[in-house]
């Protein structure tokens, strides 16, 4: 996965999401990264309302490692809502968070069933990944629909937008994030919570790794003192506005 600052785009004209992170409560930007016009043309969500103090949580949900309980207890305690994008994996060996996470009223988004490069995929088996997450997680917590989708390893092309979108989904992208995704190179509560607050922005879509324990340690603390910040966290139903 890329965050930031260098875009890779592939010589077949697929690319790797990255985006220039927001400093001092700026404005992020995708303007240079050559793939803006995509995002809007299909619909894709980078961020929010910019003139609004509203957060959106999401979380990436490929494997478990013991640490997504502990994140939906700080969202109950806090009454945060967020979504989360799950795999075929995830719901093969987690159903009873998969319950959870739609019981306590989290909106549960599509991360594809094998996690493949959607650029490199038929239309066919683009629809066959996301019809099994689907029908996966509605056999285990009854939700019928899903609308939001974050592509695996934020890799797409225009033709991996088009058909996705065709199939009702939004592609929701993100505008903070930083390396929280490998469970062996934890760096600390505190290296989470720094590296979150410090790219905060009206609109922000937020994205984090559940399998970090960095991430789940911090959690409460950024909610805290992003509240104190006047930040108001919202569920991407709630998003009245995207951008590009």
């Amino acid at each position: 996965m890329l965050l930031g600052q260098a875009t890779l785009v592939s010589a077949d004209g697929s690319y790797h999401f990255g985006f220039k992170k927001s400093v001092n409560g700026q404005r992020p930007s995708i303007d240079e990264e050559g793939f803006k016009s995509l995002l809007k043309q299909h619909g894709a969500i980078f961020t929010g309302d910019l003139a609004m103090k509203e957060l959106y949580l999401t979380f990436d949900n490929g494997y478990e490692q013991g640490y997504t309980g502990k994140i939906l207890d700080v969202l109950k305690e806090k009454q945060v809502p967020a979504i989360f994008f799950v795999t075929g994996h995830y719901i093969k060996t987690e159903p009873e968070l998969l319950k959870r996470m739609a019981a306590e009223g989290h909106l549960i988004g599509n991360h594809s069933w094998s996690h493949p490069d959607m650029s490199q995929i038929s239309a066919d088996r683009i629809k066959k990944e996301l019809d099994q997450v689907r029908d996966g997680v509605s056999a285990v917590t009854g939700q019928k629909e899903m609308h939001y989708l974050r592509t695996p390893r934020g890799i797409f092309n225009g033709r991996s937008l088009a058909v996705s979108q065709q199939l009702g989904y939004t592609n929701v992208f993100w505008s903070v994030a930083y390396r929280d995704w490998e469970p062996k190179q934890q760096k600390g509560w505190d290296y989470a919570y720094k590296n979150v607050m410090a790219q905060l922005h009206p609109g922000a879509v937020i994205l984090l790794h559940s399998v970090s324990k960095d991430n789940t340690e911090a959690l409460g603390k950024i909610i805290d003192d992003a509240r104190s910040q006047g930040y108001v966290f919202k569920s991407l139903d709630e998003m009245k506005m995207r951008t590009p």
